[in-house]
C-alpha cells in the first residue's frame, strides 16, 4: 500500500524518533502525495537522516543511511519501504496511531473557568468530579473510546494538595488462548509529564506489575491543554499464561501523582496475537 499523508522529514542524524527532541539544528518536512511520493526543497547542505511517519500506522521510519546534501545537488532516493513494528494479528486495538490523544474524550471546561482568553482550561480537573470514586473501566467491543476514555490519565485530587494514582482497566474475552508464543501489548503515548505508568495482566491493584516504564515525559502537554508531545512507543511481551479462556482485563497504572499535571495521554493500544508461523 501507499504511504499516502506520510511526514517524512531530513533532521540530524540519529535514532528513529531523534528529530522530536531536536530544537538547535534546521529541519526540512514534506508529506507525501496519493502514491507516497515526496520533495523536500530548499535544503541546507550538510549530512541528515531521513525520518518519517505514517498517520494510522504505529512506528518510526529512518531511512538506511544518512543523506548528504550539497549546493544545487538532486538526490534521488528511489522506492522507501516502512515496516510497522507488529509480530502477530490483531486481537483489539483502542484509539489511532496519529501521535494525538484528539480521538479520545475531551470534556467541555468548567463553566466558570470559561472566558475568551483561556480555552479548556482545568481539563486535568475535570478527571476527579467525572471519575470521582472510580477510574476508566474500558470494555473492549462494548465501550467507544470516543466517549468512553478520557483523553489524559491524570491524577485524582484527593484533598486541596493531595492527589492519588489512577487505575484505568481494559476488559476483554478471549475465546481461545494460543500457546504457541508470546502475545504482545503495545503501548503508544501522545504525551507524558513526569509519569511512570505500571501495567498488570489479569492482577488485582496490590499485586506487582508486569511492567514498569521509567519516569517519563517533560512536555507539559497537560499543563497547557495540548493534545499532544513527545511520542513514546512501548512493546511488552504477555505470556500466554497469563491469559485464560474467557474475561481478561489489563491494568495501566499512573503511579506518580505528587500533582494535578502528572499523567500520560494515549495515542494508540493494541494486543497482539503470537506470531503467524509461515506455512
Amino acid at each position: 500500500m501507499y504511504g499516502s499523508g506520510a511526514h517524512m522529514g531530513l533532521a540530524p542524524p540519529g535514532a528513529p524518533g531523534s528529530w522530536q527532541r531536536d530544537g538547535k539544528n534546521y529541519q526540512f518536512w514534506n508529506k507525501t502525495n496519493n502514491h507516497g511520493g515526496f520533495s523536500i526543497n530548499n535544503v541546507r547542505p550538510g549530512t541528515y537522516s531521513l525520518y518519517g511517519w505514517v498517520p494510522g500506522l504505529l512506528g518510526d521510519y529512518k531511512f538506511h543511511k544518512d543523506v548528504v546534501i550539497t549546493p544545487g545537488s538532486h538526490t534521488e532516493l528511489g522506492f522507501l519501504v516502512f515496516e510497522p513494528p507488529r509480530n502477530g494479528p490483531t486481537v483489539w486495538e483502542i484509539g489511532v496511531p496519529d501521535r494525538s490523544a484528539a480521538e479520545f474524550f475531551v470534556p467541555e471546561p468548567e463553566p466558570t473557568y470559561i472566558n475568551k482568553l483561556y480555552r479548556q482550561y482545568g481539563l486535568w480537573e475535570r478527571y476527579s468530579k467525572l471519575f470521582p470514586v472510580t477510574d476508566v473501566n474500558f470494555t473492549i467491543g462494548v465501550h467507544d473510546y470516543s466517549k468512553d476514555w478520557y483523553f489524559a490519565q491524570v491524577t485524582r485530587k484527593s484533598g486541596a494538595i493531595k492527589f492519588q494514582a489512577t487505575n484505568w482497566r481494559i476488559n476483554f474475552d478471549l475465546q481461545e488462548v494460543d500457546s504457541s508464543g508470546n502475545y504482545t501489548f503495545r503501548m503508544a503515548l501522545a504525551a507524558a509529564f513526569d509519569s511512570k505508568v505500571e501495567i498488570m495482566f489479569n492482577y488485582p491493584y496490590d499485586r506487582q506489575p508486569v511492567y514498569i516504564t521509567e519516569r517519563v515525559g517533560t512536555d507539559n502537554g497537560i499543563a497547557r491543554h495540548g493534545i499532544h508531545g513527545l511520542h513514546w512507543i512501548y512493546a511488552v511481551n504477555v505470556p500466554p499464561n497469563v491469559l485464560r479462556k474467557g474475561p481478561n482485563w489489563f491494568i495501566l497504572r499512573q503511579a506518580h501523582a505528587m500533582g494535578p499535571f502528572n499523567g500520560v495521554m494515549y495515542d494508540y493500544l493494541r494486543l497482539e496475537g503470537p506470531p503467524k508461523k509461515a506455512r
